[in-house]
């Protein structure tokens, strides 16, 4: 066997929920361009598995569980340092759920992360102070993946945090640019700089 063939790749769609799309509670611009370059992509992969934001309604990542401050604050939660966002992808709401454009035929696993109202998660492997896995490491693992291609939203919070744990779970990672989009650009510039020199790879969909 060589070693194109010995390479199992995996497609990760990070959060593509209502809430992070145009009319959402924290929109991501552009968010459902990513959709049609997603559904093209599916095919050509093993595996398909998908993040989910999923909150409880009194999230302390949520402006509205702190009396007096307000959306996109900054406090200190749990030791880690935490925007306040506007409440979003609390569980069993329509903003929670993925788009009817998604195609979810080929996803064969779903983790739900954010659950615990004490901490965030960002990545899909961990929580922000990875004091508890999502079990995606494991799940890849035991499937035989050895690359992972990143899609969805918000390019640099949750796609990235989720790259650089792939990192440091020593998966072979790559974003595939034409299938994210930041909440804010420059961010999103530092964050590809900061992952490709940890050893991250940018893709476009069309050399897949």
């Amino acid at each position: 066997m060589n070693t194109k063939e010995a390479l199992m790749k995996a497609l990760i769609l990070i959060d593509i929920q209502h809430d992070f799309l145009p009319g959402g509670a924290l929109a991501v611009p552009g968010g459902a361009d990513i959709i049609p370059v997603v559904n093209q992509l599916q095919p050509r992969f093993e595996l398909v598995v998908a993040s989910q934001d999923w909150h409880p309604p009194d999230h302390k990542s949520f402006a509205s569980a702190h009396p007096g401050k307000k959306t996109y604050d900054v406090i200190e939660l749990r030791g880690l340092r935490q925007v306040l966002w506007p409440d979003h992808c609390v569980q069993e709401t329509n903003g929670a759920a993925f788009p009817a454009a998604l195609s979810t035929a080929r996803i064969e696993a779903i983790f739900r992360k954010g659950t615990d109202p004490e901490i965030d998660s960002y990545s899909a492997f961990y929580d922000n102070g990875h004091r508890k896995s999502v079990g995606l490491a494991g799940y890849l693992r035991e499937k035989g993946v050895t690359e992972v291609y990143l899609a969805g939203l918000a390019a640099e919070i949750c796609v990235y945090y989720t790259a650089m744990d792939s990192l440091q779970e020593n998966f072979i990672t790559y974003y595939i640019e034409d299938a994210v989009r930041p909440l804010v650009q420059q961010e999103f510039k530092k964050a590809l700089e900061q992952f490709a020199a940890a050893g991250g790879h940018v893709i476009h969909s069309s050399n897949l």
